[in-house]
């Protein structure tokens, strides 16, 4: 996938779950199940990397921008345009207007 400019993501994470998942939507956020601990950024990673495989980008184009060190994240995606980001997030039982700006 590619084109459009960034697109902000908002994200529950739940570190230290026994996979990684995307676990649907929890109110307007994409909640997301890492087993990687929340210490280090190594969970933040993990999320970066879960997402970027779900929307079918390079993990250097997905960033967790704000919440770095809480379970409420904003998560920024370059490369994979906005339709792509609303169809992935309507498939989760998100809200049609796709992702909201911060």
């Amino acid at each position: 996938m590619s084109g459009g400019g960034p697109v902000d993501i908002r994200v529950k994470a739940v570190p230290g779950a026994s996979r990684d998942a995307v676990a649907g939507m929890l109110g307007d956020r994409v909640k997301v199940r890492v087993s990687a601990p929340p210490e280090g950024g190594k969970a933040n990673k993990a999320i970066e990397g879960l997402i970027a495989r779900e929307l079918g980008v390079r993990p250097s184009q997905v960033s967790v921008v704000a919440g770095i060190s809480h379970a409420e994240k904003t998560v920024r995606v370059t490369g994979a345009g906005p339709g792509a980001v609303e169809g992935w997030l309507h498939t989760l039982g998100g809200p049609a207007g796709g992702p909201r700006p911060e």
